[in-house]
């Protein structure tokens, strides 16, 4: 091992190993209630089976649609993933502005260098040769619209086969959009796992292209399932809050019980 990749890791090491399972438990609740308070509802289109979450070596890649990513992976980590620690890079910058993700297993790398990308590879080699650990990466490394087209990942996440073959790449898409009602909703969608070993004997740029086709037909179909609002094509994991304003609500509800109607708060609920 280099003298500089030996830096690296033990740069890495210091960084992951601030991960608290308590601090991660408290964060759990909190952004829950953020995300109750925030969404109307949070849905997921299609949840993988039990043995893709389980797979012993996992990385989730995903588009990077807004500040509310970091919130959405802490609830999938702590629903979906529970048992397992579940890391992801952050801009080191941020981390340093939010002291507190590096205790919930956010990780800082530096953007757009060569010791960043350095930096990267060795966290995620150490974070998968566990097989209790989980790499959660924005792969497209920078906010970005969810319409954007063509989609375009940043490399790194296709030189974390060399250091995996076996693992199981799989494919998040993510949205927030408004609905009918005064919140917005938080829509997510699992695309098919792609074997580690089909991306193994490609070229770091055909591996790239594989990534970014497969989160591309993820979003696609995402996309396709928010413009159409339907909500019997997702299961609802968080249902969150409705209504207007809460002394236009108070008045709705007085006004309810006066006449015998049953009271509803959502703006799209049947008079």
């Amino acid at each position: 091992m280099s003298e500089r990749r030996q830096r690296a890791r033990q740069t890495m090491q210091r960084r992951l190993a601030a991960r608290s399972p308590i601090m991660f438990r408290i964060f759990a609740a909190i952004f829950k209630r953020t995300l109750r308070k925030n969404f109307h509802a949070v849905r997921i289109a299609n949840c993988p089976v039990a043995s893709v979450l389980q797979c012993p070596q996992l990385v989730i890649f995903s588009n990077h649609a807004a500040w509310w990513d970091g919130v959405t992976f802490l609830y999938l980590a702590d629903r979906l993933l529970s048992g397992r620690s579940v890391y992801t890079p952050i801009d080191s910058a941020m981390s340093g502005r939010y002291g507190f993700v590096g205790r919930v297993g956010a990780f800082g790398v530096e953007q757009h260098c060569p010791e960043g990308a350095l930096h990267f590879l060795e966290a995620s080699r150490i974070i998968l040769a566990d097989v209790r650990n989980v790499l959660l990466v924005t792969a497209q490394g920078r906010f970005a619209d969810c319409r954007e087209r063509p989609l375009k990942l940043e490399p790194g996440v296709a030189h974390v086969v060399d250091l995996a073959p076996q693992a199981c790449f799989l494919p998040l898409a993510i949205e927030y959009t408004h609905w009918v009602e005064k919140q917005p909703e938080l829509l997510l969608r699992f695309g098919n796992m792609i074997a580690g070993e089909e991306l193994a004997g490609m070229r770091p740029s055909s591996r790239l292209a594989a990534l970014e086709q497969a989160l591309t037909e993820t979003m696609d179909r995402l996309a396709r399932a928010s413009i159409a609002r339907d909500e019997s094509a997702f299961k609802t994991f968080i249902s969150g809050r409705g209504g207007i304003h809460p002394i236009y609500d108070l008045w709705r509800r007085a006004v309810a019980l006066l006449t015998g109607q049953a009271y509803t708060p959502e703006h799209g609920a049947p008079p």
